[in-house]
C-alpha cells in the first residue's frame, strides 16, 4: 500500500506542478487575495474630513476646534457659514461630518451649565459614519474633561448631539469614561481581514483543486485505467487528496507570512496549534471537493460547484473564529475547543460521506 500511495502522489506532484493552469490555481490566488483585503479593502478612517461651522466664535470654540486639528483624525476641510453650505457639503460628499458649535457655547462654560456641540454626519457609508462620530466624541470628551478640571467647582458637561440618515440622539459628556480596546487597540481593519483570508484561501483552494484532479481523471479517460490496476478505492482518494492538503498548508503559512511581516499582524498565539486546527479544516474541504468530484461529469461542473458550496458554506466561520484567536487573543485549546469539535465532526461526516460515495461511484 505504501509504495502504491507513494507512486500516485508522485504523479499528482508532478502533473499539479506541470500544467500551467494549475500553478496559477495554486499560487496566483493566495497572493491576489492577500494583497486585497491587506490593502484594498479597509474599513479603517485615519484623516476624516470634516466641516467647521463655529456659530460661537469664542476663545473656547476656537480651542475645541484646535483640539479636532490636534487630534490626528481629522482634517477641517471646509468652514461652512449657513445651513445650505453644510448641506451642500453633505449632499456632495466632500465632507464626512460637519461639527456644528452652537451660539453660547463660551457662556454656558463660564456659568457651569451643560453646552451644546452638534455632529452631522454623512450616513451613506454606517461604519465611517460610526467611526466619525465615535471620535468626535472622544475630542470634546477631552476637552470638557480638561474644562472640568480647571473649574472643578463646577459640574459641567457638553452635550453632543449626532445626527445622520437615522441617527439622532444627545450624549452627556462629563468625560469621567477611560475605554481601553484589547487584542486591536489601533483598530485596524487589516487585523481582522488578513487572518481571514487564511481560511477563505485554504477552503478555495482545496475544494477547487481537490474535485478537479478527479475529474480530469474521468475526462482524459484515465479513470478506466486506475480501476483496473491493484491500487484500492481508498488509496486513490489518499492520493488525490492529499497533495492538494499539503498545497493548502503552503497557502497558509505563505498567508500567515504576509500577515507578520507584510501587514505586522501580531501573532499572540501557538503556531502548531493553527497547523493542528488547519488540518481539521482540512477535512471539511477535502470532503467537499471529493463529493464535487462524484456529482460532477467536467471541471467546469465542478468550478460552478465549488462557487456554489463556498458561498453558503457556515464552517468557515469556525476555522475564522479560531485563526483570529489564536492571531489577535493569544487564546488557546481552553477556549476554542468548541470550535474546534465543531470542524472535527463536520469535517468526519462529509469525508465519511464523500468517501463511501467515492467508493461506490468507483464500484
Amino acid at each position: 500500500m505504501g509504495e502504491r500511495l507513494r507512486t500516485i502522489l508522485r504523479k499528482e506532484f508532478i502533473q499539479a506542478l506541470r500544467e500551467p493552469r494549475m500553478r496559477f490555481l495554486l499560487f496566483f490566488p493566495p497572493l491576489l487575495q492577500l494583497v486585497v483585503f491587506g490593502y484594498a479593502v479597509t474599513l479603517d478612517v485615519d484623516h476624516a474630513r470634516i466641516g467647521w461651522m463655529d456659530m460661537d466664535n469664542t476663545p473656547e470654540s476656537r480651542a475645541l476646534e484646535a483640539r479636532f486639528k490636534g487630534s490626528g483624525r481629522f482634517d477641517v476641510v471646509a468652514t461652512p457659514r449657513s445651513e445650505i453650505e453644510t448641506q451642500g457639503l453633505l449632499d456632495r460628499g466632500q465632507v464626512h461630518g460637519v461639527v456644528r458649535v452652537l451660539p453660547g457655547f463660551a457662556r454656558d462654560l463660564a456659568r457651569g451649565r451643560a453646552t451644546e456641540v452638534q455632529v452631522l454626519l454623512d450616513g451613506t457609508n454606517s461604519n465611517t459614519a460610526s467611526l466619525v462620530s465615535a471620535y468626535a466624541q472622544q475630542v470634546i470628551a477631552a476637552y470638557s474633561n480638561d474644562v472640568m478640571t480647571g473649574q472643578t467647582k463646577n459640574n459641567q458637561t457638553i452635550k453632543v448631539e449626532i445626527r445622520g440618515p437615522g441617527v439622532a440622539r444627545e450624549v452627556l459628556i462629563p468625560a469621567t469614561a477611560e475605554s481601553r480596546v484589547w487584542f486591536n487597540p489601533d483598530l485596524y481593519s487589516r487585523n481582522y481581514f488578513v487572518p481571514g483570508v487564511a481560511a477563505n484561501i485554504l477552503f478555495m483552494v482545496t475544494l477547487m483543486l481537490t474535485s478537479q484532479a478527479i475529474i480530469r481523471e474521468k475526462e482524459i479517460g484515465t479513470m478506466e485505467q486506475l480501476m483496473v490496476t491493484p491500487m484500492r478505492p481508498i488509496e486513490l482518494m489518499l492520493g488525490k487528496t492529499l497533495p492538494f492538503a499539503v498545497v493548502g498548508m503552503v497557502n497558509l503559512l505563505v498567508i500567515a507570512g504576509g500577515a507578520l511581516f507584510i501587514f505586522h499582524v501580531p501573532f499572540r498565539g501557538n503556531f502548531f496549534l493553527l497547523l493542528f486546527c488547519a488540518l481539521l479544516f482540512l477535512m471539511t474541504s477535502l470532503g467537499a471537493g471529493l463529493l464535487l468530484s462524484t456529482i460532477s461529469h467536467t471541471q467546469q461542473q465542478a468550478n460552478m460547484g465549488s462557487f456554489f458550496f463556498t458561498t453558503p458554506c457556515f464552517v468557515m466561520r469556525y476555522f475564522m473564529e479560531i485563526v483570529r484567536g489564536i492571531f489577535l487573543k493569544g487564546v488557546g485549546v481552553t477556549v476554542l475547543w468548541p470550535q474546534m469539535l465543531c470542524l472535527f465532526v463536520y469535517g468526519t461526516s462529509i469525508l465519511l460521506f464523500s468517501a463511501a460515495r467515492f467508493r461506490k461511484t468507483l464500484d
